[in-house]
């Protein structure tokens, strides 16, 4: 059975960043949150690599998240 990685790492964090309790389940055990929303049993070095994948792409949606935020302020600043 093959599956789209990059697929399942966008419906993931779409899954946390949309659901407080996923989210919140993700923080304390990662692994077991991911296993459970992939249903699929994966080698634990790829499950790994796919919670590593979430976590830098959670991240990463943070940080724009603020970022976009500051330069809207910015912008108010400045008459934009």
């Amino acid at each position: 059975m093959a599956i789209d990685i990059k697929a399942k790492i966008e419906e993931i964090v779409n899954k946390i960043k949309g659901d407080k309790s996923i989210g919140e389940k993700f923080q304390k055990d990662p692994t077991k949150t991911v296993e459970g929303l992939i249903g699929v049993d994966l080698p634990e070095d790829q499950i790994n690599s796919v919670v590593e994948a979430v976590k830098g792409k959670v991240k990463l949606d943070s940080v724009t998240d603020k970022l976009g935020g500051i330069g809207d302020k910015l912008g108010g600043l400045f008459g934009k």
